[in-house]
């Protein structure tokens, strides 16, 4: 009945089709793109730099994306447990919103839906003040929108936002492509006026170091205090894109300089800023991983901030940030600079919890089979999730992490044998728990820890409409549609761009950003285009 999962590992890439000409530009939806975000109104798109094959009608194209295997449906009886790492990465939906705002259906591996489901702020529940764990589990079941028969569970982390004043030091050491490939204006331009915004929010007992990379690497501001803003915002504004990426020996570099100027009690952190166009001077991409993570375990995190288009290495830099305890970001726009570097700076510097990792059972006597939604290449085995030498993603404060099951519930079934909650129980310990679905357990490490905390909570089966649900639980289920009408999902079911929009609007809520009202500007714009292609089948 349920199909087996094919999961591509690591590095598993796709070239993306050429971007074919923008449209004439349309008029944003009244209230969309206000506060932050990004936008999705009239704007233009650059070309692609670096000396780029160009012809009418094509732009000369390189992008890559690792590839996706959606995910089907596993039998409960076979595989009880569902275990994955949380993601914070939100590259994929600022990089969606470029193809959208251009007239382009997004190639389908460009299409996360964990880091559509992850971009948008929720209100659920946060820790209370002394709470023993840094974050607060909150679910919630429904029926499933586009699969009546079956429901919708909602998995969702909130850590408490910590104010800016209140973050421990910082030492960021900014590594900043400066290659031609980065020459163009949404490209070291955009870099420039994104990290100017970051260095606004530096205070005196910060500091930041800025090291930039092309046919060479080199050192043009050391360890600076927040309070000599000038000169930082100095050294930015005197960037200038040309020549080859040396990419690997910046990042050495740049390593050298953040143990330098390591805050034993405070936040290190590298900030890599490009393309992802590394394309002289690596001698192999295990050998910078090996790197990337030998730092971070030595306590230095890199994050990394993806730029442009036509040559966007997003494969790559998605892996990077992984391996090195950061997020990966796309900025598209000044505006989607400051949501990401402003106004969530503490979830992007300050990590709370690492190592989180979450593992679902569920109870046979309710549950048929399940199918994560997203997270294809988040998946961990079982026994990685009491291993606390597996890596796993990093919580930053004021972070909320979102996971979606659909579930198809059926009567009693025989147990499956496993020593597990539900598994392996008499008939009488059995009917204690056959009221619960499903148990939700949490495992994550301190900041500056080794050993991993759990936590565990067990959610009780309901039956409640869409309608009934909470808004946040109505506009994950959104986020959901949009992600696999854009991937033009064999588990889409009766979902449409219209249904989609139409729960949508029952979901706005007070949308202080604008980033939901956004969301259905997207939605409109999708539905007017050709469906999705493969990352490898473009024209």
């Amino acid at each position: 009945m349920f199909a087996a999962l094919a999961v591509c590992a690591g590095g598993c890439k796709k070239k993306a089709p050429p971007p074919q000409p923008p449209p004439p530009p349309a008029q944003a939806a009244r209230g969309v793109g206000s506060g932050s975000g990004g936008g999705v109104g009239p704007g233009s798109a650059s070309g692609i730099g670096g000396g780029a094959f160009r012809m009418p009608g094509r732009v000369a194209n390189t992008e890559e994306y690792s590839a996706i295997s959606e995910k089907s449906f596993h039998a409960v009886a076979d595989d009880p447990l569902s275990t994955f790492s949380v993601d914070v990465d939100t590259a994929s939906y600022s990089n969606v919103r470029r193809f959208l705002r251009v007239g382009r259906m997004p190639p389908v591996d460009a299409v996360r839906i964990e880091e559509l489901l992850n971009y948008f702020r929720y209100d659920d529940p946060v820790p209370e003040p002394g709470a023993e764990h840094p974050m607060r589990i909150t679910t919630e079941l429904a029926a499933c929108p586009w699969q009546p028969n079956h429901k919708l569970a909602r998995i969702a982390l909130r850590s408490r936002a910590i104010d800016l004043q209140d973050l421990p030091a910082t030492s960021l050491t900014f590594l900043l492509d400066v290659s031609g490939s980065m020459s163009d204006r949404d490209k070291l331009p955009l870099l420039q006026e994104a990290l100017a915004l970051l260095t606004e929010q530096l205070r005196s007992q910060d500091r930041v170091a800025i090291v930039v990379y092309a046919g060479a690497a080199g050192v043009v501001l050391p360890a600076t205090p927040g309070s000599r803003r000038a000169e930082i915002l100095a050294a930015l504004e005197r960037l200038e894109a040309g020549g080859s990426t040396a990419g690997a020996e910046g990042i050495q570099l740049a390593y050298r300089l953040a143990r330098e100027n390591f805050l034993p009690q405070g936040n290190n952190r590298v900030i890599l800023a490009t393309d992802g166009d590394f394309n002289v001077g690596l001698s192999s991409q295990g050998e910078l991983v090996r790197l990337i993570e030998k730092e971070r375990d030595a306590g230095v995190f890199l994050t990394v901030l993806g730029f442009g288009q036509g040559n966007l290495a997003d494969a790559r830099m998605e892996q990077l940030a992984d391996h090195g305890n950061g997020q990966y970001l796309y900025i598209d726009s000044a505006l989607e600079a400051r949501r990401a570097l402003v106004q969530q700076v503490g979830g992007t510097l300050a990590t709370v919890a690492k190592d989180v990792k979450i593992q679902v059972e569920f109870n046979p006597t309710r549950v048929a089979g399940y199918r994560l939604i997203g997270y294809e290449n988040r998946l961990l085995e079982a026994q990685d999730f009491e291993d606390d030498k597996k890596d796993a993603g990093e919580l930053g404060a004021g972070h909320s992490v979102v996971a979606l099951y659909e579930v198809v519930p059926v009567g009693a079934s025989e147990s499956g044998g496993a020593p597990l909650r539900y598994q392996e129980r008499s008939p009488t310990e059995a009917a204690k728990v056959s009221g619960e679905l499903m148990t939700v357990k949490v495992r994550y490490k301190p900041p500056s820890g080794e050993q991993s905390v759990l936590v565990e909570q067990a959610v009780p089966d309901a039956d409640r409409s869409i309608d009934e649900a909470g808004q946040e639980m109505r506009w994950s289920a959104v986020v959901a549609e949009y992600g696999m009408l854009l991937r033009g999902s064999a588990h889409k079911g009766e979902a449409t761009w219209e249904s989609a929009a139409a729960l949508g609007q029952t979901a706005l809520g007070a949308d202080p950003d604008g980033l939901r009202a956004e969301l259905l500007y997207l939605i409109k714009t999708a539905q007017g285009l050709p469906p999705a292609v493969s990352a490898s089948n473009g024209p």
